[in-house]
């Protein structure tokens, strides 16, 4: 009885599916491309490059402001604890972060698709090359991994961070039988104790340390992976799986509003602050997190 109210939101979220692309065609005003989400919209190559452009300019300036870490440590355990979640694969020289509800699943789509097509990047490294699909970045030395963050096309999957906290609890990562009380047990958790599927993104792929080539938008999956696969030097045609993320987004803004009203005032002035580097860093102007008040507006390292 307890996963019933779980039940009755995702039944929530497949009628939401239905009727979204009519309720909410009105798109989301501000952000790099929120004005442009209209259903046949082409994303062309100069557009992508300016978008990435202001995209990496806003963390370029996030980054100033925090004071974050821009060293990359010696010791194996700190580069673990400081790397948790980024990941590599040697054989293509591309470097990600792995983070649940982003869209890096159909990042992983691609790259068994390019395994299976033994596409292999010629250019000689100055550090061995592992046949291997994925690979944790923390486990090289201080020289390969220097060498790798110099060398690899390096992409940062982003999602708004209150549609990643629904997308956990509907997809069962949660045990939590309501949402507020799902809501409660990630603020209770705290920053350092939290799970990887709704902690903040700033703190998991570390973009102060890292500085990504790509920062790719969940909603516009389809079109920005086949400009950055080429981009890349890899083959995009026909390699592309079919990608639903723009209709989740839309479906995500009704379904955002019903249980943001669910929390208390104080739990959506928590959250705000829970997120608050994710809200800077990164374009969330519909979120509705962005617009509630943090409970502080200090920086931490």
């Amino acid at each position: 009885m307890r996963f019933l109210p779980r039940l009755g939101l995702s039944a929530a979220l497949a009628v939401a599916a239905l009727l979204s692309w009519q309720l909410l065609r009105t798109p989301a005003r501000g952000g790099d491309l929120a004005l442009k989400a209209e259903e046949g919209f082409t994303l062309t190559l100069d557009t992508f490059l300016h978008v990435q452009q202001l995209r990496k300019r806003r963390l370029k300036a996030f980054c100033h402001r925090a004071g974050k870490s821009t060293t990359l440590p010696n010791s194996q355990g700190e580069k673990a604890s400081l790397l948790p979640s980024l990941r590599v694969n040697t054989r293509l020289d591309l470097l990600y972060c792995q983070v649940p509800s982003t869209g890096v699943e159909e990042l992983h789509q691609l790259l068994e698709k390019l395994e299976e097509k033994n596409v292999t990047l010629p250019v000689p490294l100055p550090y061995r090359r592992l046949h291997t699909r994925e690979t944790r970045l923390s486990e090289f030395n201080h020289t390969e991994v220097k060498a790798m963050l110099g060398s690899y096309t390096k992409v940062l999957f982003v999602r708004d961070p209150f549609h990643r906290l629904i997308a956990t609890f509907l997809q069962g990562m949660a045990i939590s039988p309501s949402f507020s009380s799902f809501v409660q047990e990630v603020l209770d958790s705290g920053m350092h104790n939290g799970s990887v599927p709704w902690k903040p993104l700033v703190s998991l792929c570390r973009p102060c340390l890292v500085h990504y080539d790509y920062v790719v938008m969940f909603g516009f999956l389809g079109q920005e992976l086949g400009h950055l696969l080429r981009r890349a030097g890899l083959p995009a045609g026909g390699l592309l799986p079919e990608l639903t993320d723009s209709q989740v987004q839309w479906t995500y803004r009704w379904l955002s509003e019903q249980l943001f009203s669910e929390l208390s005032a104080l739990q959506k002035q928590q959250l705000a602050h829970f997120y608050r580097w994710d809200l800077a860093a990164f374009p969330f102007p519909s979120s509705f997190l962005s617009h509630h008040p943090s409970t502080a507006e200090t920086w931490e390292k």
